[in-house]
């Protein structure tokens, strides 16, 4: 190779690294580096009294009085708008009540939507997506108070684009940085399930098989396993965009543990697994929209899989590891013939999964 073109192969590596790509809202650790070199830069360093923007966590926390405010955002562009299980309506109630929830904030005041219609949308599904929204925030007892409506012309946007804004006070914040040594790692239920889910529904696969999203609002889960905890729930996070891979990850890593994950306790549905194992895909490292990865105190884990078991969106939840003094920063995974690091995503394997 002469050094021409050894420069030229420089500068076309230059030119795509300037290029945002799908890897990078895919929730892994290409996301993760953008957001912290560009979108938070700046900001992150502004003064906020609680949780702010340097946390990175699902939402922010601003103390009021003796309580306080979180307020987290999403905006949902899935692809496709109606799958098995639910669609983008569902979807953007359920993401934004599950933020608020995973810091602790189980009641929501009231939702923001803004929604961003493409020319020539068909009405009849937008009013698909409508009612879908509404039966949502019922079911989760989200009012939606206010919002915003643009339309983009044709080819400007991709059918629809919906952005939804949750606030919720709470006196007990509950942070994604907060595990322990000798915590439980409790996840409420099978893994793999929406991005499977959409996958099959996106490329058509016509499977013979009951593949369907989780997607849910947790709120209430959420609300009866903090009940049976009296304070010993130390950290949550959903694991939607990279699965329980990423989310274990940015937990292990914040909090300076190490999480040790048995491979044979993780709950997951045998159509999930086959189907990815027929991809060539790790059901933990695949969208979930209707589960929570939870860190308990040891002596709280008993009474809070109970309470979640109560539930009927956690009849399948289970222990499904402990936090360690070993490993710092890393997720091991025990496969039952031996341990070896289990890998962070460097993306969603399927992009626009919410």
């Amino acid at each position: 190779m002469s050094v021409s073109d050894g420069d030229a192969r420089r500068t076309a590596l230059q030119a795509h690294e300037d290029r945002v790509l799908m890897k990078h809202g895919a929730g892994g650790r290409a996301m993760r580096r953008l957001i912290e070199e560009t979108l938070a830069a700046g900001f992150a360093d502004m003064a906020v009294d609680g949780i702010g923007l340097s946390a990175f966590d699902d939402g922010a926390a601003i103390r009021v009085g003796d309580q306080w405010l979180v307020v987290t955002t999403d905006s949902h562009v899935v692809k496709p708008v109606f799958f098995p299980g639910g669609d983008i309506g569902r979807l953007s109630v359920a993401g934004t009540v599950n933020d608020l929830a995973m810091m602790g904030a189980t009641e929501p005041l009231g939702l923001t939507c803004a929604v961003i219609l493409e020319e020539g949308y068909l009405r009849s599904d937008l009013e698909k997506v409508h009612r879908s929204m509404l039966e949502a925030a019922l079911e989760a007892g989200a009012p939606i108070v206010t919002g915003d409506t643009k339309v983009m012309g044709r080819g400007e946007i991709d059918g629809i684009v919906l952005n939804t804004t949750g606030v919720a006070m709470t006196r007990h914040v509950v942070s994604d940085a907060g595990l322990r040594p000798g915590d439980r790692i409790i996840l409420t239920g099978t893994v793999g399930d929406h991005g499977i889910a959409l996958m099959a529904a996106r490329r058509g696969f016509g499977l013979d098989a009951d593949l369907r999203s989780d997607v849910a609002p947790l709120n209430s889960l959420i609300r009866a396993a903090m009940a049976a905890a009296a304070g010993g729930i130390t950290a949550m996070k959903d694991p939607t965009r990279g699965g329980v891979a990423s989310a274990l990850h940015e937990m292990a890593q914040k909090a300076g543990v190490g999480i040790l994950v048995r491979e044979e306790l993780v709950p997951i549905r045998d159509v999930v697994r086959a189907t990815a194992e027929i991809l060539g895909l790790d059901p933990l490292h695949i969208a979930n929209e209707g589960k929570a990865v939870i860190g308990v105190a040891a002596e709280s884990a008993d009474a809070v899989l109970a309470a979640l078991r109560a539930h009927p969106l956690g009849a399948d939840a289970a222990i499904v590891g402990e936090c360690v003094t070993e490993h710092p920063r890393k997720v091991v995974l025990d496969t039952g013939f031996g341990r070896r690091l289990l890998a962070e995503p460097e993306g969603e394997p399927l992009p626009r999964i919410c």
